[in-house]
């Protein structure tokens, strides 16, 4: 409410379009009295207001089990994502405060988190290449000071009895934080550190990016790594350019486990090959790759045309046909692809095109599968943006 205030009174002093949304998501008694108090106070600024329910963001709804408050969040920034998409926005500004920043420091600091995690919430992050810009305007700011706000502009809040239900983490670390343990462990120290650790955080991702410029390749879906020098790499910097091209190929919204990723990486450096998130890591050629795993693709389907595993976009004539990893019968039925000098294991996960059992086309094999010149492939990335994109999550 403090936020939109705010904005309000920025909008009018520098002009701007300014739109308001409160996603309900019915979890509570009370939840739909609130919106429309926000909806309220909304109209009362000149601010046009939609509402938005769970569903839009996560059509399963809560099914009782799992992290809630994790499973409420990433339904709430699908819907506010879709929203903003559908309104032509391209910028989202979000309430979190100082406050809220120093709670997740000290929640990720007790799981072990490193730089990146103890960074805590970037003030503006994109999301993906068409996603918004989420903005955080309010990290420098105080939950009190943000209260006398609404106060002095008359505006009536509610308070949200989740903030005080202690099932939860962040309200146990709140009750921390008011009655700090040890000297100096409090919210602007808290936050202070992530500032230092987000300067921190851009170093290193630099490095992996200036990396992944000299020895980064992507491959027929796949993105490898010379091997000598991958080896020779500080940890860090082979871990985030791993973990990078894993969310990468399996197109993955977080990065993979870092102990995980450190055990596959250990067995792909002794010529082991091993798996994690949905992707295979092996040493061939000179190179470590990050290949697709093609168990993760098992009985996996999509219309073709259309895209193809967040890797192909496959074009070509609509006739009811499908597209599915070419596997072991895609490769018997397209014998030279051999003779390419292709990897088995990259052109496993490709797509082809199938009339059930029958292998119409193998449209990334460029001409070494069935004949079919009306079907055609474009990577939906390549070397340059997966390095254009090693940038802080």
């Amino acid at each position: 409410m403090a936020l939109m205030v705010l904005l309000a009174q920025a909008v009018a002093a520098r002009g701007g379009v300014l739109r308001a949304v409160t996603v309900d998501h019915g979890l509570r008694p009370g939840s739909a009295t609130e919106a429309a108090l926000a909806a309220d106070a909304a109209a009362r600024l000149g601010i046009r207001h939609d509402t938005l329910h769970w569903r839009d963001g996560d059509p399963a709804g809560w099914d009782g089990r799992g992290n809630l408050q994790a499973r409420a969040r990433a339904a709430r920034l699908g819907a506010l994502r879709d929203w903003a998409a559908a309104h032509g926005l391209t910028h989202v500004c979000l309430g979190h405060t100082m406050d809220d920043q120093a709670e997740t420091v000290l929640m990720r600091l007790a799981r072990g988190s490193g730089v990146d995690g103890l960074a805590g919430m970037a003030e503006a992050r994109r999301e993906g290449t068409d996603g918004p810009v989420w903005l955080r305007p309010l990290l420098t700011q105080r939950r009190g000071a943000l209260r006398d706000v609404l106060r002095e502009a008359g505006v009536v809040w509610a308070e949200d009895p989740s903030n005080t239900d202690k099932r939860f983490d962040r309200v146990r670390v709140r009750a921390m934080l008011a009655d700090p343990v040890l000297a100096g462990f409090d919210v602007p120290t808290l936050a202070a550190t992530a500032e230092r650790m987000a300067a921190a955080r851009a170093v290193l991702w630099q490095a992996a990016q200036d990396a992944a410029t000299t020895h980064a390749v992507a491959d027929h879906g796949a993105i490898g790594f010379d091997r000598a020098a991958f080896a020779a790499l500080p940890d860090d910097t082979r871990w985030r350019l791993l973990a990078s091209a894993v969310r990468r190929v399996a197109d993955l919204p977080y990065r993979p486990r870092l102990a995980a990723l450190v055990r596959a990486e250990n067995a792909a450096l002794t010529g082991t090959p091993a798996t994690v998130a949905g992707c295979v890591l092996s040493a061939a050629r000179g190179r470590i790759w990050v290949d697709r795993e093609p168990a993760a693709l098992a009985g996996r389907a999509a219309p073709a045309p259309g895209l193809w595993d967040g890797r192909w976009r496959i074009d070509g004539p609509d006739r009811g046909l499908i597209l599915a990893a070419l596997g072991p019968e895609g490769l018997a039925q397209s014998p030279g692809w051999r003779k390419a000098g292709f990897r088995r294991r990259a052109i496993l996960t490709a797509p082809g095109v199938w009339d059930g059992p029958r292998l119409v086309a193998a449209p990334t094999l460029s001409g070494c599968g069935p004949t079919a010149p009306d079907w055609s492939s474009q990577p939906l990335w390549d070397t340059l943006s997966f390095c254009d994109a090693l940038r802080p999550d």
